[in-house]
């Protein structure tokens, strides 16, 4: 089991500064409202803590009954089920903060994004995440061993931020008395759509541990070549960029999200 509290709190507590501001087309009052100002959790997910920006640009929206709020970053439409980090390192710039995002309740991008009816739909999306990494790992045994209150537990911690109680079945879920069966992760491009998800194995069939650059390499050879250590792309994880030689067991111990998964962004320099 990953036992470096300091990290997994270190990486649990970052947090991103972001300036929300409404879109000038969707005013419907004399003035412009006020940008609103959030330091937001990168782990978390946009409709789990947006509810008083909410509350504060629809007072400037002629809003009608089933008005959604969804959110572009320089007209790129951002998906909720992404961990706000992760959109970060997509698409923001540590060097450029805070980051300025624009709120819309009018024409929701239905070819490239999701709806999100409620709390209801991320505690489902998460919870299910939560599983398939399980699966991933252990065959899903860790979660089907557990009681309700404990996959309660799990939520309410995430949920409100709180890392003790999240960590304390957590803890479970990265128990490697043997290492993973293999490591849940997803590598992301700005400029794709989808996202790569294939199983492997923490070591090697010679039985080395499996690093970040062997991983970088078997799906993006041309980005990673064999035989050289240079790299026309940058690999983020977290907000920080790991040596592509760390090992994917450590990487998936230490600072995979919350939901379990690695979420690996793969951004040219």
């Amino acid at each position: 089991m990953a036992d470096d509290t300091e990290i997994l709190r270190e990486i649990w507590n970052g947090r991103i500064p972001v300036c929300f501001n409404l879109a000038t087309s969707e005013v419907s009052t004399v003035e412009q409202p006020q940008p609103y100002f959030m330091l937001l959790p990168r782990n978390s997910y946009l409709p789990l803590v947006t509810d008083k920006l909410k509350r504060n640009f629809q007072r400037a929206v002629r809003s009608e009954a089933g008005d959604e709020m969804w959110f572009d970053y320089d007209d790129e439409p951002l998906k909720w089920h992404f961990p706000i980090g992760l959109l970060f390192d997509l698409y923001g710039n540590p060097d450029s903060l805070p980051w300025n995002l624009t709120v819309h309740f009018k024409r929701f991008p239905e070819e490239k994004l999701m709806h999100c009816p409620g709390e209801e739909a991320v505690e489902s999306f998460f919870m299910a995440s939560l599983k398939e990494a399980d699966f991933i790992k252990h065959r899903g045994n860790v979660m089907n061993s557990m009681q309700g209150r404990d996959h309660r537990q799990l939520w309410n911690g995430f949920k409100n931020d709180r890392f003790d109680q999240f960590w304390e079945v957590n803890k479970r879920l990265m128990a490697n008395t043997e290492p993973f069966r293999s490591i849940p992760y997803r590598i992301y491009q700005a400029d794709q759509q989808t996202y790569i998800q294939e199983p492997i194995k923490p070591r090697s069939d010679d039985d080395q541990l499996v690093s970040l650059r062997d991983l970088m390499r078997q799906h993006l050879p041309e980005a990673f070549p064999s035989g050289s250590n240079d790299s026309v792309c940058r690999v983020v994880v977290q907000g920080v960029e790991p040596p592509l030689d760390t090992p994917l067991q450590f990487l998936s111990e230490h600072f995979s999200h919350p939901d379990n998964f690695l979420h690996i962004s793969v951004l040219r320099r």
